[in-house]
């Protein structure tokens, strides 16, 4: 039996990455493998935690651990030094004591927000109601996330006789053009009559120079990734029967997914009252109480719409409400932040940062779990909330 190769934290990576891909998250957040090297062993457990503070340091430390997925990047702002002494702060110890015991640091948080079934799904599943653990509640996004499929970011037009098309055609997936997913050579051709007038010096693929000609054609379209744009013209023109084609390259707009991006908009399957709801959030998340502030001034009247954020969602409320929605369910809001909520029409409820973000470890973990059964992945005992209630 051949022996199986020992796990890298590339493996952990590539793991970690097909759960929720780093391409969906924020422009302005800092994902993937922030410590470390993709060639390292994982040789002992992954720890997993919201908040990579020097206590769960000091546990990854403990336990010998191989890496810390670490939800909230450890690493965010400019690090100008790296150090241990006195006037260090806490961020350099955490990167220095990762770097000396050589654990590794990988942080998905908004990826792992917007991606189906992430975190975000997780907070919305528990305001549902379903109680079955099934996906209850119709939702999309509340700002989806935009595809850019790299093969498909501009769009080559060309005009060509019918009889030169299938050699331009070929001419321009040989570079780079026409590709979709698994299939190549795909295009669009559509016919139409070309006109031209070629001055005393031209040498026309048909007609007579100083005479106004008009053609038969093709339009011939083709869709193409920005870096081959260069070599898929440059071909085109070599095979091209006329002169001077005519080439237009047009930008294609990214598409976006509905199932897929930033916070929830989720259509209840029962109307519920803002107390309920608050009291599912409560439970879901284990805490013993949470805030409200109903638009109405009455937290019984049934609501129906509802938009969910984890952690600090105010950037999303006017969306939430532009979309709909009743209530707006996010971890943390500032003061003014909810009294504008509330003047246009949404009521709040809020369940701390870090609540509405932490219940999903456990079943992150089992998630990469089964994508890496000989790893072990252990949810943090001394990661917490920083904010008690008394």
């Amino acid at each position: 039996m051949a022996q199986q190769s020992p796990m890298r934290i590339s493996d952990l990576v590539a793991a970690a990455d097909s759960i929720a891909p780093l391409a969906l998250a924020e422009e302005w957040d800092n994902v993937g493998l922030l410590i470390g090297s993709g060639s390292w062993p994982l040789a002992g457990p992954v720890l997993l935690t919201i908040d990579l503070t020097e206590s769960v340091a000091r546990e990854a430390v403990a336990m010998r651990a191989g890496a810390v997925i670490a939800y909230h990047p450890p690493i965010f702002a400019a690090v100008k030094r790296i150090t241990d002494g006195p006037a260090s702060t806490a961020a350099e110890r955490i990167v220095l004591s990762m770097i000396r015991e050589g654990i590794a640091v990988y942080s998905p948080h908004t990826a792992l927000d917007a991606t189906p079934g992430g975190v975000t799904d997780w907070l919305a599943d528990g305001l549902a109601g379903g109680g079955d653990g099934a996906r209850a509640g119709d939702r999309r996004a509340l700002r989806s996330h935009l595809r850019r499929d790299p093969t498909q970011e501009v769009k080559i037009v060309t005009f060509v006789p019918e009889r030169d098309a299938a050699r331009v055609r070929d001419a321009l997936a040989s570079g780079g053009a026409g590709r979709i997913g698994e299939y190549q050579l795909c295009s669009f051709s559509a016919p139409g009559t070309g006109t031209f007038l070629g001055g005393e010096q031209t040498n026309p693929a048909a007609g007579t120079p100083g005479v106004l000609e008009s053609v038969p054609e093709l339009r011939l379209e083709m869709v193409c990734a920005r870096r081959a744009v260069a070599l898929a013209i440059t071909t085109l023109r070599q095979f091209h029967p006329y002169e001077e084609p005519a080439i237009d390259v047009y930008p294609l707009e990214p598409r976006p997914d509905r199932s897929v991006g930033a916070g929830r908009r989720m259509m209840l399957d029962h109307p519920a009252s803002l107390s309920s709801l608050a009291d599912r959030l409560k439970n879901h998340l284990n805490v013993g109480a949470v805030q409200i502030a109903a638009a109405s001034g009455n937290s019984s009247s049934p609501v129906s719409c509802i938009g969910v954020v984890p952690g600090a969602g105010a950037s999303l409320a006017g969306q939430a409400r532009a979309e709909g929605c009743e209530v707006f369910v996010t971890g943390e809001m500032k003061h003014h932040e909810v009294t504008a909520a509330l003047a246009a029409g949404l009521s709040i409820i809020l369940g701390g940062h870090t609540a509405t973000e932490r219940g999903y470890l456990p079943s992150y973990g089992a998630l990469l779990k089964k994508l890496l059964p000989a790893a072990g992945f252990v949810v943090s005992t001394t990661d917490r909330d920083p904010l008690t209630l008394r």
